[in-house]
């Protein structure tokens, strides 16, 4: 499964490790992604979502119900 959060849409970044030497090699920024699970109380049911550590805290804030109506899935 690909690294993107299912709600930010955050993915990995490509950059460059930087030696003191300048000399320079591709890397990889991940993001910081978890799997968590949410109760939709309307519905009953529990969601397993892959989220960034921001989605997190935006769904702590808003609330489950309102950050999935604001990226269109229907309840």
């Amino acid at each position: 499964m690909a690294r993107v959060c299912q709600i930010t849409g955050k993915k990995t970044q490509t950059g460059w490790n930087v030696s003191h030497a300048n000399n320079k090699t591709k890397r990889k920024f991940f993001p910081n992604l978890k799997t968590k699970k949410f109760f939709i109380p309307t519905t009953g049911e529990w969601v397993e979502i892959k989220l960034s550590t921001q989605a997190i805290r935006t769904i702590n804030k808003k609330g489950i119900e309102a950050v999935l109506k604001d990226v269109g899935v229907q309840l």
